[in-house]
């Protein structure tokens, strides 16, 4: 069976992680996505983390289910065979700056003129215009300017902490796999091509808003409420971390029954979800101190006899025995063909009819050069020509 969009062909010439990651998922999803990068580096995500086979592992799995090019698009030659495949394409993305891609001669207007009903993603920083529009971004800055490491600070404190991976960037990306559904749906339904425009900013701080940010929500003079991150309490066990997160009464009874504390469920300042919360301080201390008596494992099992949503906080290498995951079949292993033996995760949604699947791994740096030309009608000739002109690699 074949993937949801099989027969969509999609230009990639988004680098790093905004776009990539997101177009891997379009690839998952059984787009041929056709990833461009200049002769020479490359995406310079080729070189972050461990690297073998001349294979990064970051890169590796975000780069999964694409063809790759390598095209100067500063050369006119370089510009011209992108168009030429741009011809029949169903849509191009690009994550450059502001302004850079019409300078090039790539831009939406160009790539329009050659496939009239063309969808194309533009992804930003900061978005097209504005103060801060032309300033280069990576996912720290974006959580910085989002609000995401004021919210990760520790309550009652005022020091920034930031979230230790790279959430927006793959925030943008899963914005950017909804874009394009959405784009091709209303292409679908007469509506035509159309240029569609993502900025980490916006996408961070639409993500943050609904509960980081109910405190700014209504406008006029409201008490200022605990946000429900401030409500998360990570208490120590015998042999590391869990967290036990009861909201209502029933998971609130639940709770006192595993920690062996009949009395809590009667305490007048914990009955009620408003008393709870008034007092959640006195309350998470009292947890804590119960969970510190128990195992791990103990405590967790007590949590879901109880019907008392919590878990033990797994650490990286929890993640390759942890039952749930393993039943769920989430890391997969697989041989790619120069990095060698790999995990990864399976693609997370599951289409009964129209499977995602690994159909490709991660391409190294213009692998697929020749073959994408040549469907795109350059002939032999001139693509050794280009070559030889350093056009392309």
């Amino acid at each position: 069976m074949t993937g949801c969009l099989d027969g969509v062909r999609i230009i990639d010439l988004t680098a790093n992680v905004s776009g990539p990651f997101g177009t891997a998922m379009l690839g998952d999803m059984g787009a041929d996505v056709i990833k461009v990068e200049p002769p020479g580096l490359g995406d310079l995500s080729r070189y972050f983390g461990p690297v073998r086979g001349g294979m990064a592992a970051g890169f590796a799995v975000i780069n999964r289910n694409k063809r790759a090019i390598a095209l100067d698009l500063h050369a006119p030659e370089g510009r011209d065979a992108l168009l030429k495949i741009a011809q029949n394409a169903d849509v191009v993305l690009q994550n450059f700056r502001p302004g850079v891609v019409d300078r090039l001669g790539v831009g939406y207007d160009a790539c329009k003129a050659v496939r009239p009903d063309i969808i194309y993603v533009s992804i930003s920083g900061y978005g097209d215009s504005g103060p801060r529009a032309g300033d280069p971004v990576y996912d720290p800055v974006i959580q910085a300017a989002s609000g995401y490491m004021m919210v990760q600070s520790e309550p009652g404190t005022d020091k920034p902490v930031p979230v230790r991976n790279i959430i927006c960037d793959k925030l943008t990306s899963m914005s950017v796999v909804q874009a394009v559904t959405g784009a091709l749906f209303a292409r679908e339904r007469g509506k035509g091509g159309q240029h569609v425009k993502i900025s980490m900013l916006d996408t961070g701080l639409a993500f943050l808003w609904p509960d980081a940010m109910s405190n700014l929500t209504y406008i006029g003079d409201m008490p200022p409420m605990a946000e429900i991150g401030d409500l998360y309490n990570l208490p120590r066990c015998k042999d590391g971390y869990v967290i036990g997160f009861a909201i209502t009464d029933g998971q609130y009874q639940g709770l006192c029954r595993a920690l062996n504390r009949p009395d809590l469920a009667e305490d007048p300042r914990f009955v009620g979800i408003a008393a709870r919360v008034q007092n959640l301080h006195k309350l998470s201390a009292i947890v804590t101190s119960e969970i510190a008596k128990y195992t791990s494992a103990e405590i967790v099992e007590n949590f879901s006899r109880e019907e008392v949503p919590g878990s033990k906080i797994n650490s990286r290498a929890d993640l390759l025995t942890d039952s749930q995951i393993a039943h769920n079949g989430l890391i997969v292993e697989t041989t790619h063909p120069d990095a060698g033996h790999m995990r990864m995760t399976r693609p997370p949604i599951h289409f009964e009819g129209t499977p995602s699947s690994l159909r490709r791994h991660a391409p190294q740096l213009g692998a697929h050069t020749d073959e994408v030309l040549t469907e795109a009608g350059i002939s032999r000739d001139e693509i050794a020509r280009l070559r030889e002109k350093g056009v392309l690699a």
